[in-house]
Order: C-alpha cells, then structure tokens, then sequence
C-alpha cells in the first residue's frame, strides 16, 4: 500500500508516524512545500523571543528520525490531483502515485488589499523564512507596525513585544481578539496592552504602505511608512501583517473533491472520494457541539484529526466528532477565555461584571436557565467551571437568577446542579 501526504506540518507528520506504526510494511512519502525540517508554526513565536533556536522549531530533533522510519521525504508544491490515476503531480513536473491520499496542506496568510502591502520590510509571521526575516529587522528600538489584533496578532504582538521594540497596533475592528471577545472584554485586554506600553489602534485601517527613499533612490533610515484611515503616519523599521488565514485548498480545483471553506471531511476525516482524507487547518469538520461544519486552525485539532485519518488509511475504524476551538488566550501576561455563543442569543438574558482597575471582567449569556457562553478575563478559577457549564447545558433552574446577581458564585451553581446531569 502507497500512503502519500501531501504537507509536512503536525498534521502530516503525525500521520505519517501512525501510519508505520500500524502498517510496517506500507510506503509512505510526505511532501512539503518548504526546503525545511518538519517544524511547527505555533513554535515561530518563541524563536522570534529568543526562547528558542531554529532546531527548537522541528518537530522531530533527531535528523534521521524519518529516515529511520522509512518515511521518504519530498519538497515541492503539489499543483493538482488526480483521484481517478491516482496521482498528484508537483510544479516541478514531478508525478508520484497513491493508493491511500491525506492531504495536510494547512493555511496561509491572508494579506490585506492596500496600496505598498508588497514593500521590503511587510512580513507576515508564518513561515521560517518570514521569521528569519522579523528576527533582523525587530531589533530593540526598532518602530514596528503590527496590523491585525486577533488571536495570532496577539500572539505575534508577544513576540515582538520581548524583542523590545516599539510597537504599535492597528486592528480594523472596534476591539481587540474581535472574534473571540465582545466590547467590554476587548476594551479591556487593549487598555492592558497599552499599560504595558504598546500603543493601540482600534476602528482604524491602514490605507497605505509608503516606502521611503532618498534623493539617490536609496532607502531612508526608517524606510516605511504605514497610512492610517484616521489620518495618523506611523513610521517604521518593519510591518508585521496578521490578518488572518485560509485554507490551502486553490490546488483542489478540477480534482473532485468537495470544498466548503475548506476541504469537507466526514467523521472517519475521509473526504467525498473513498481513499482521500483529509486533516488540520484545511479540513472542514462537523462539531456536535456547535452543529456545524467548521475548520479548527489548533494544533491539539490536527494532532488528533491526523491521527483519526491514519488509522483509517490503515484499515481501522475511528472517528472524530468534536473539533477544539480556540478558547483561552494568554496577552502579555493576562488571561482570557470565550467559551460557546459569548455573543449571546436571541431573547438571552446576560450579566456583565467589570474590575478595570484589577483587570477582572466576566460576562455571562443565557437562554433561558442554561448558560450559553461567556467571555472572562483575570478569572482563571472560573474556566474549568464555565466549559463544562456551557458544553454540557447544564440547567440551572434558581441558580440562574442568582448568577444575574452575582455572576462570580459560578462554582457553587455548578456544585448545585451539575448532579442532575
């Protein structure tokens, strides 16, 4: 049996490990679209702190670790499938066959529409290159422009906040972390970044990248400057972009095989074509929890949807119902959570308690007696407790209205009624 995966991230890596576990004998080839070890990207940030060096990024430290388990190694850009030949060939022309598919392409950043996004100096934060390049430009003292403030803004913002820079951020949207985190709760994780000395920009775009040079043509000493929709200039030694991802899914055309957002995956991770599979950022997966069909971009998520598709493609039975959503988030040092519909829902009831000066918030969403979701800051006790209170729609009954009275007597609801689950 011939396994082929096509990405060498987590995902594909530990699928591959599975798969020689549980099929000694079968062939298995990984390709990556990157001339680099196996690493992983939610290590970037740490190696851009200093945390970390390079070899702290690869998935495996030892560099015969693949050759030692008969996992041939490939590097290339896969431009199409073929489901009916079974085949998938590369940009370079190169042809490789299949009986068994997993592809584990991941995602890519998603780089805004403005006039000078392409200027030397603009860098997302997604590959090894893309650190590399961070690393000699966010020097300390250096001005830097970080747009985007969502969950990996923040978690860029961090890194580049140990480098000692002076940083700045603009978010289009009226609040930090916006898609995991209401009004009262983002004001508050903003007014927390900017006490330890970052600058922040909220409700406002940048329009523009200029690059400027001198009268020779060379560049200037601070060499671009990013134009905001207030008005504002902001000069800067580097502009770090993180606004989001997609799927890599572009190549599927033509092959057949269904896509949503990303690749459409049943609970077995198999897509509509027997054979093919697929894991991680660029798989589309039902959540019973939500209802949904929905993509996880988590670690955790692709380790364990890699490892559901690799016992399949070895002849096993396993299945995968729930997708790991992002739900805790660590911002310089304060920690946040947003569990289930903390937007709230329609014809909810909710409460909302707020310490700015401690940097203490929770607010709660109910429908009904059953608390639907929340946001919380500063509330590390709660979480355990607001998880499994949402996730398992456990009726309150009394304690519901208790809570609109004091939202922090959390534990002693769960105590008193999770026994009637």
């Amino acid at each position: 049996m011939k396994h082929l995966i096509i990405g060498n991230g987590p995902a594909g890596v530990i699928a591959a490990e599975t798969i020689r576990k549980n099929a000694p004998d079968d062939e298995i080839l990984l390709i990556g679209n990157e001339p680099e070890p196996p690493y992983s990207r939610m290590a970037l940030p740490y190696l851009l702190m200093g945390d970390i060096k390079e070899q702290g990024t690869h998935l495996r430290k030892n560099p015969e670790h693949f050759k030692e388990m008969r996992i041939e190694q490939r590097f290339g850009r896969v431009r199409r499938i073929d489901p009916q030949l079974h085949k998938v060939a590369t940009e370079d022309g190169s042809v490789f066959d299949f009986d068994r598919l997993l592809i584990a392409t991941g995602a890519s950043p998603v780089m805004p529409l403005i006039p000078g996004i392409d200027a030397p100096g603009v860098h997302s934060c997604w590959t090894m290159h893309d650190a590399r390049k961070i690393i000699q430009l966010a020097r300390p003292g250096a001005r830097v422009v970080l747009i985007g403030a969502g969950f990996i803004g923040c978690i860029v913002m961090e890194a580049l906040a140990a480098r000692s820079v002076r940083l700045t951020v603009v978010e289009k949207r009226d609040r930090m972390v916006p898609n995991m985190m209401g009004e009262g709760a983002g004001r508050m994780i903003k007014q927390w970044c900017e006490k330890k000395g970052i600058r922040v920009h909220t409700s406002t775009r940048v329009e523009a990248i200029d690059t400027v040079r001198r009268q020779d043509g060379s560049l200037a000493g601070t060499p671009l400057v990013a134009r905001l929709s207030d008005g504002r200039q902001l000069h800067a030694d580097l502009i770090v972009c993180a606004t989001g991802v997609k799927p890599n899914v572009g190549f599927l055309g033509g092959s057949g095989i269904k896509c949503s957002q990303g690749i459409l995956v049943d609970a077995s991770m198999q897509t509509n074509l027997h054979g093919i599979y697929a894991a991680g950022d660029c798989a589309e997966s039902f959540d019973n929890d939500s209802g949904r069909t929905m993509i996880s971009g988590v670690q955790p998520n692709a380790a364990d949807q890699a490892y559901c598709a690799a016992l399949n493609m070895t002849g096993q039975r396993a299945f995968q119902h729930e997708a790991r959503q992002i739900d805790v988030i660590d911002t310089l040092g304060l920690v946040s959570a947003s569990f289930g519909q903390w937007r709230g829902v329609s014809g909810g009831e909710w409460v909302e308690m707020s310490d700015d000066r401690n940097f203490r918030y929770l607010r709660l969403e109910f429908n009904k007696d059953v608390l639907v979701g929340s946001n919380a800051i500063g509330l590390t006790e709660h979480a355990s407790v607001l998880r499994d209170l949402i996730r398992h729609r456990i009726e309150l009954g009394e304690w519901k209205d208790r809570l609109l009275q004091n939202p922090t007597l959390l534990r002693e609801a769960y105590t008193a009624c999770a026994g009637h689950m």
